[in-house]
């Protein structure tokens, strides 16, 4: 019974020659790219929280704390990109393709909770300096700048992908940290100023933010099936209702069902039952040209 289910529900989910071209798994992403920088970046994030609670420094600690949050940032990303190759099936009749979205989403949080213990302990490292140990902050921050920058150049080569692009801009964050702490330690072994440490911190959680609040906001935008960016719903409405035969336009809604993929659904009012494949044919032609969409689900209604 269970092997007649699945067979069913294959069928269920194939497309049929006047179907959109696209399928409901994901193409794009490399997995062996993330396990790869997941591995190096979580090793060195030992090897610097360490460093950072033996030297004392806030910009160490800081940096292998943010390099913890990237960890999971990859791992999630790694576990997304798994998740949502996987076919359409009969719980989830559109695939797994969100998961991506979601793990951004998460990722983007965890940076945001990351940026405000950053500012908390340096505000309090600010009002009570303590000592630093600037050579070897000086060390660690540099050969943290090299697995950064290795990091960076690999998950670049994958930027087309939501999530490998979020976990971009974590790694990106990180080589901020980075070129923070070896500032932080120059400075502190040159002069002996230790409130460089805390100020270079606070310097980085600022850079990031931007970041941060972008990727929030576009993973938050495809989770509530918001209109893709690049489409003008009110446009998209216009037009179906400029195509002769089209009388109404309503219950009309677009949205993305995986990122760079469209679909839309709505009604249109036409006169004869008749004239719908001749109405159909052109609506498909022209949002296809004219918006990009090419999944459409359209019922037609007789005034």
């Amino acid at each position: 019974m269970a092997g007649h289910h699945h067979h069913s529900s294959a069928h269920l989910h194939a497309h049929g020659d006047g179907d959109a071209a696209h399928l409901h798994t994901l193409e794009g992403g490399r997995p062996g790219v993330l396990a790869w920088a997941l591995g190096l970046t979580l090793l060195f994030a030992v090897v610097e929280v360490i460093a950072g609670f033996l030297a004392n420094s806030l910009a160490l600690i800081s940096d292998a704390g943010h390099m913890v949050t990237d960890a999971a940032a990859l791992g999630l990303a790694l576990m997304a990109q798994v998740i949502a190759r996987r076919p359409p099936s009969a719980k989830h009749s559109f695939g797994l393709v969100r998961a991506e979205a979601l793990a951004a989403f998460v990722n983007a949080l965890a940076m945001l909770a990351l940026v405000a213990w950053i500012g908390w302990e340096a505000f309090q490292r600010l009002t009570h300096p303590t000592p630093v140990a600037g050579a070897t902050v000086t060390v660690v921050a540099v050969i943290g700048m090299v697995i950064n920058i290795s990091v960076a150049w690999f998950l670049s080569r994958d930027k087309d992908n939501v999530n490998t692009r979020a976990a971009l801009i974590h790694v990106m964050g990180d080589l901020l940290g980075s070129v923070a702490a070896l500032l932080a330690g120059g400075i502190i072994y040159f002069t002996g100023w230790y409130q460089a440490d805390p100020l270079l911190s606070v310097l980085v959680c600022l850079l990031i933010l931007r970041s941060t609040f972008s990727v929030l906001r576009d993973a938050y935008h495809f989770l509530m099936e918001g209109v893709p960016h690049h489409i003008d719903y009110v446009q998209v409405g216009a037009d179906l209702a400029q195509v002769p035969g089209v009388l109404g336009v309503h219950d009309l809604h677009v949205w993305d069902m995986s990122p760079g993929q469209p679909a839309l659904i709505g009604h249109l009012h036409i006169a004869e039952l008749s004239d719908w494949p001749g109405i159909l044919g052109q609506v498909k032609a022209m949002l296809l040209e004219k918006h990009g969409i090419d999944h459409i689900t359209l019922q037609p209604e007789l005034r």
